[in-house]
């Protein structure tokens, strides 16, 4: 019960279902979405005479049993399509997304013509109308045209649509345009060469527009034209494209045309070049006008670029160099054979340059740089030198090198004139002679050098004292200075010494000086005085003395010599003091008795004081005597 509370909901999709097929099977309705198209098949026809489709058609234009062209729009909501008699399939829109290209091909319509390959455009709206397009003579199979970026309501029970990308070109490149229909190319006769491209089209808006190509006569296979840098909507399945870098003509080269296509031109040198066809520009053969540096779109398949360079060009003949250009890669060290018979090895530069006028004159002569090197300067400077070799021995032509490579330079001018080529020097690199010979010169060179190595260490060991000696002499330089500054300092003050000494004893011989006459007149004057006191002395002891000798004598006569001697001996004790018992004990000579020898003790005595002072005095008057 449950159940039928909600089957009430059911009858309103169930009503629709039973309407919709009761109108579809009773009155034949059709109603077509808006975001569909109706395709339409019509199953069978009863009577008249368009009851089937003649022989070779697939599609009805005139209601016959089959494919129907025509189809229901979107919103079309139409009667008398009965279920069993026609089918009405509901198919989306032919969608072409941004980027690309839908490709058609037709399953109906004319057999194309003997020797196409694509049917040519026909009005039908971007085959959205496929009776426009049968009536108005389309042609089955692969179209030539083709539908852009879109939404387009095409019926494919009659076409087919293929999705293909559009062709980019990008900088730097060129496109390559091979066409796959159209005429033939010309082919060669009596009067007239074969073509290997068509020839150029105009109007055709870079081959995007196919039909318009071959409406005015293009020709199939390689194309002349080609395509720069962009995007192009391009029928792959009339043009073929291959992309190439631009041909680039640097800084100091020129570029020569050598055209494969074009019509046959005139040379235009005049008689006196018979080497090459040099034809203006546009016609089949070398062009003179070059090309200056840049780049350009050329098609490498129907025209040839040679690069010639038009700076100085240096080709170098030896084994292990070679300039970037590489026109030298194939040449090699010249080896030559010397008046002696000695072969030796030669390394030769050759500088040549090619002005732009002449560049089209040597490729029309040699076809390409690399043929100039390989037909002319190869042999000519090689067999140049080989001859120069055999009127010399290896060491002159070692020891006239420089004479050899002028005279070169003026030869190999002369020759290259001829051939539109300028010589700008001629440059002799290393010359290796053979081992042998080169083995008896090096060691005579090594002798040589030795002597010299050795002279030249002698010197550098004299050299060697020198600075040792110097190198000593600046060590001990300081020590020197001190030392002559000491002595000067010594010298200095030994002088100052000296002088010192000098200016004492001049002062002490001064001061002596002083003191010699001082005390010579001191002494004079005291010798004076003491000759006058010792004279008076003397006098005055002389008087003395005689008196006492007579006052002795006249005492000893009157008292006797013993009693004399001891009354005098009793006095000194007296007066004197002087001991009884003395220091010294004199004896007397000869016998006697005790008393007599105490009185000749004190005479000897007395006698010996009055001698020492004569003696005295005596010698005072010398002095005196001696300093007068």
């Amino acid at each position: 019960m449950e159940y039928l509370n909600y089957a009430w909901l059911l009858l309103p999709l169930l009503a629709i279902i039973f309407y919709k097929f009761t109108l579809r099977v009773f009155f034949g309705m059709v109603s077509i979405p808006e975001n569909r198209i109706g395709l339409v098949t019509k199953k069978f026809v009863l009577w008249g005479k368009n009851r089937s489709l003649p022989d070779g058609k697939i599609i009805a234009l005139n209601g016959e049993a089959g494919l129907q062209a025509d189809t229901l729009a979107p919103g079309y909501l139409g009667w008398g399509y009965w279920i069993w008699q026609y089918r009405v399939d509901l198919v989306p829109f032919i969608e072409i997304p941004k980027g690309k290209i839908g490709l058609v091909s037709a399953k109906d319509g004319r057999t194309l013509e003997t020797g196409f390959i694509l049917a040519r455009h026909v009005d039908c709206d971007n085959y959205q109308n496929a009776r426009m397009f049968l009536t108005n003579g389309g042609q089955r199979g692969k179209q030539v045209g083709y539908i852009n970026n879109g939404l387009y309501r095409i019926n494919t029970l009659l076409f087919d649509v293929l999705l293909t990308e559009i062709t980019t070109i990008e900088d730097g490149t060129v496109g390559i345009i091979t066409t796959l229909d159209g005429k033939p190319l010309v082919q060669a006769t009596d009067s007239k060469s074969a073509s290997i491209a068509g020839s150029n089209i105009e109007g055709h808006n870079n081959f995007q527009d196919f039909d318009k190509f071959l409406e005015n006569g293009g020709q199939r296979g390689l194309q002349c034209q080609v395509i720069q840098a962009g995007s192009y909507s391009l029928n792959p399945w009339a043009v073929q494209i291959e992309k190439k870098p631009m041909t680039e003509i640097s800084i100091g080269t020129t570029g020569v045309v050598i055209s494969y296509v074009g019509e046959d031109g005139v040379d235009v040198t005049g008689d006196g070049f018979k080497h090459g066809n040099i034809v203006n520009k546009g016609q089949k053969g070398v062009w003179l006008q070059t090309l200056d540096p840049g780049k350009y779109p050329i098609n490498p398949y129907t025209h040839k670029i040679e690069i010639v360079p038009t700076t100085n060009l240096v080709l170098n003949w030896a084994n292990a160099r070679s300039e970037s250009h590489n026109l030298d890669k194939n040449l090699s060290t010249i080896t030559v054979r010397s008046k002696d018979g000695f072969p030796f090895n030669l390394d030769v530069s050759q500088i040549i340059h090619i002005p732009s006028t002449e560049a089209p004159k040597v490729i029309a002569r040699f076809g390409s740089m690399l043929n100039l090197v390989s037909q002319v300067l190869e042999p000519t400077i090689g067999n140049y030198f080989r001859n120069s070799a055999q009127d010399s021995d290896v060491i002159a032509f070692l020891s006239t090198r420089q004479e050899r490579q002028n005279a070169a330079k003026v030869e190999i001018s002369k020759v290259l004139d001829e051939y539109n080529v300028h010589a700008v020097d001629t440059l002799i690199g290393d010359i290796v002679p053979p081992e042998s010979l080169m083995k008896t010169l090096t060691d005579r060179k090594i002798a040589q050098e030795e002597e010299i190595t050795f002279q030249t260490q002698c010197k550098a060991q004299d050299m060697r004292k020198t600075l040792e000696s110097a190198k000593s002499l600046a060590d001990m330089q300081g020590q020197m200075v001190a030392a002559q500054q000491q002595v000067e300092i010594s010298q200095r003050q030994a002088e100052s010494t000296v002088k010192q000494a000098e200016g004492a004893a001049r002062s002490v011989e001064i001061a002596a000086e002083a003191n010699a006459k001082s005390t010579k007149i001191n002494a004079e004057a005291d010798a004076f005085k003491t000759t006058q006191i010792g004279i008076s002395e003397a006098s005055k002891i002389e008087v003395i003395g005689k008196a006492t000798a007579e006052s002795y004598k006249l005492t000893v006569d009157a008292m006797g010599e013993e009693n004399f001697s001891k009354l005098k001996v009793i006095e000194e004790i007296g007066r004197n003091n002087v001991r009884i018992i003395p220091e010294i004990m004199i004896n007397g000579g000869g016998e006697g008795n005790g008393s007599n020898n105490s009185i000749n003790a004190l005479l000897g005595m007395k006698i010996l004081e009055m001698n020492e002072q004569r003696k005295e005095a005596k010698e005072v008057t010398t002095k005196v005597e001696t300093k007068k």
